[in-house]
This record gives structure tokens, sequence and C-alpha cells, in this order.
């Protein structure tokens, strides 16, 4: 379709999914620290945080069970109801008081971060104007920046020794009284920060429901199969299969690094870097502005520049990052700052952009959403894999960081090649043209 007027409208009440993605992550690991000494947890523990979070293996089942949901009955049937969800998972989250209620909640949030994400990126490309493709998917990109960058200013103000931490004291002593001891008052701080998406989740959740379904899906109704039809044709279709391999090699070779750093950057700069907390959530502050800032510029060139050329700039960026390790070091401040804003670069041109744009254009509406829903899924849940992994490779006080940094650069590597030689040409085209083109009249 892509003529509907007010994209811009509906990309910004969709792309509220993101910022809580990227929020409920950073959320996480901004008071990973904190939830640590309040729970007497190990690094095994904060593996299996990241493991079942919205970082990896709790949206990777939330995203093929959203996926396909998506088709079968709308992109509003997802925004209706799928907020309500994450919602009860931070407020599991913001009343633990053990891990098994925390490791509960982290995976109630993570679940609904994947339902709602193939529908949001899917909704955002079949409502845009033909030229305004890949700006709308940026600014949704965006607000998977913005997210971070609030949600540190408010684990950073909050934290003990922040600008409202006394704020945080009084609130931690009307609700548990005063004899709670340091760490448990400690942690109230990343409990305020949890309520803080609830909140958005609210807003968000309200704005998301008035949405009018996507004409693309209204369009495509008559030609809809049950969720298994669509499943078996999707794998039947051998267009459908390489572009499924190609999108989820260029997404998950990035991934298997992003998902780390999303979730561990600032205990890898307090442990590795030496830096306190405080310190380490400032960095991660920058950096996220520097992501934004970066995607802003990418979303004005996106519609006019080849694709592949932005690509390559990003990933590149991403590769002198990971290099930076292994020459200078991250035990120093030149180290440390060199590749917080290597790594701000490239994230406002990453292959997550990409992969949004391209996931949403190479497949047609009746399964559009599905199979972005199966490639989230794989990359998901093998960067939970790599999660636990990276916790044994990393040790207890970063003395692994340097052979981790040779994995990163060899799968950054990877996306690279693959993307390059993969890029597709759909810059300026209508859906239906991309559709028709690769997979003629046949679905």
């Amino acid at each position: 379709m892509g003529n509907n007027k007010g994209s811009l409208k509906s990309t910004i009440a969709v792309s509220l999914t993101n910022y809580l993605d990227a929020g409920a992550i950073v959320a996480g690991a901004s008071g990973l620290t904190l939830w640590q000494k309040y729970l007497g947890l190990s690094e095994v523990h904060l593996g299996w945080l990241n493991f079942i979070s919205a970082n990896c293996l709790g949206a990777a089942l939330g995203a093929i069970i959203g996926g396909f949901l998506a088709d079968k009955y709308g992109r509003k049937f997802i925004f209706t109801y799928n907020l309500l969800v994450y919602m009860l998972g931070v407020l599991t989250v913001m009343l633990s008081v053990n891990f098994p209620m925390l490791l509960c909640g982290f995976l109630i949030t993570g679940l609904s971060v994947g339902i709602g994400v193939p529908a949001s990126w899917t909704y955002i490309s079949e409502s845009s104007e033909i030229n305004n493709r890949g700006r709308n998917i940026c600014i949704s990109q965006m607000s998977w920046g913005i997210g971070p960058m609030i949600i540190l200013l408010l684990g950073m103000f909050f934290a003990p020794g922040g600008y409202l931490f006394s704020w945080v004291q009084t609130l931690a002593t009307a609700i548990a009284g005063s004899g709670l001891s340091e760490d448990a008052l400690n942690v109230f701080s990343s409990r305020v920060v949890f309520f803080s998406l609830f909140v958005v989740a609210f807003i968000a959740w309200n704005l998301q429901r008035q949405l009018q379904e996507s004409a693309e899906f209204e369009a495509s109704k008559s030609k809809q199969a049950g969720i298994a039809d669509n499943i078996k044709l999707l794998f039947s279709n051998n267009i459908a299969v390489k572009t499924v391999c190609f999108l989820a090699t260029i997404y998950l070779t990035w991934n298997l690094v992003a998902s780390v750093m999303g979730f561990f950057q600032p205990h890898i700069y307090e442990t590795a870097g030496g830096v306190s907390n405080e310190q380490a959530n400032w960095m991660n502050f920058i950096q996220w502005a520097i992501i934004v800032s970066v995607t802003f510029c990418t979303s004005k060139l996106i519609d006019k520049t080849p694709h592949k050329g932005i690509y390559v700039f990003g990933l590149v960026a991403a590769l002198a990052a990971w290099l930076v390790i292994v020459t200078i070091g991250v035990n120093g401040p030149a180290g440390l700052w060199a590749f917080a804003i290597l790594w701000g670069i490239q994230g406002g041109a990453s292959p997550q952009i990409f992969y949004a744009l391209w996931g949403s254009e190479l497949f047609p509406a009746k399964f559009r959403a599905g199979a972005q829903g199966l490639m989230f899924f794989i990359v998901r849940g093998l960067s939970a894999l790599w999660g636990l992994l990276f916790t044994y490779i990393y040790g207890e006080n970063g003395e692994g960081f340097t052979i981790a940094a040779y994995c990163m650069i060899a799968l950054l590597l990877i996306s690279l090649i693959v993307g390059v030689v993969g890029a597709p040409n759909t810059r300026g085209r209508e859906l239906d043209d991309i559709v028709r083109e690769r997979y003629g009249d046949e679905v």
C-alpha cells in the first residue's frame, strides 16, 4: 500500500515498543550489580537472567508466537493486548524478593517484548509512504536508543549516591520500614526504574490500541490461511527460505555481539574497565546519545542513499570498536572512551536497522510478521545460549575479555561479508512491487 497518511504519528506510537524493549534490557543491566549484591547472585545467575530476558530467550519465544498471531489475527490484535503482559512482567520485577521471582519477571517481560517486535516493524513498514519507509524504521530505532538514555539517567539519579537517592531512601523506608539492609535499600533504585517502564507501557498501550489495522493486512485477508498453513508455506517456498537464511545470518552474527553489550556493558565497564557504577552508566548514556544522533542522520539518508554503503559504514565502526579491545585495551580511559564512541557510531547504522527494514519488505503480507518472528526466535534464542557461554569466557573479573573480543570480531566480519553480498535493491519501491517481483502471484 505505502501511501497511507499520518505514518509518522502511527510510527511514533508503535515505536514505543522499541523503547520498552531496550528499556527493559538496560533497566536490568544498569541495576545488575545492585540485584547481585541484594540477592547474593553469582556470574552464572547473571547469565541466566540474561538467558531468559528481553535480551534473549524470553523475546525469542515471544517473537515466534507473536509473529504468526499478527499474521492470523492482525497487527492491531497484538497492540490491543500485548503490553498488558509487559506491565505484568515489570511489576513482577519491581516486587521481587528472591532470584526465582526476579527470573520470572524477566521472562514475562521478555515474552511481551518478543510478541510486540514483529508486529511493530511490520506495521511501520506497511503504513509508511513509499519514500519514508526507511526513515520510519530509523525513527523506530531512535526510540530503541532513547529508551536506554532515559533509563540510564533514571538509574544514575536514583542509584546509591545519585542526586535523587534520598528520595529512594524515603520511599523504601515508607514501604518496607526502617530495618532494611544497605543492599535491600540500594536495590529500591532499580525497582523505581522498572516502575517508570510500567508507566510508559501503560501510556503506549492506550495509544497503540487506538490505531487502525494495517491496510496491507486488510487487503491480504482474503488470502489468509491458518497459522499452520502459513508456517508450511514459509518453509516450502525457496525464496522465503533463502531470505530467512540471509536476514537471520546478518542479524544473528551482529546480535550475538550487541546482546552481550546491551545487557553486560555497564558490568563490563566496572569489572574490566575498573570504573564505578555511576561512571559506567554515564559512559553508557553518552554512547546511547551517540547512537540516537547517528540514527537520526541515517534516517535522513536511508531513503536516498544506497543501503549497502550505510550498512558497510556501520559494521566498519563496529569492527574498529572491538579492535580497540585487542590493541589498546579497556584498562585506561582512552581505550574505554574509544570503544564507547565507536560502538555508539555503529549503533546508528547497525544491521538491526536493515534487518527490520528488509525483513518487512522481502516477505508477502500473509506471513510477513511470522517470518520476522521466526528469525527473531532464532537470533534471540541463540543469543541466549551465547550469553551463558560469554559469562564463562569472560570470567568473574573480566580476565577472558580479550578472547571474547576476538570472537566478536569474527562474528562482525561474517555479518559484514554476508550483508554486502546479499543486500537487496528495495529502496523507493512499493511493497507490492517488491513481493510480486520475488514471489510472482503464487502467494
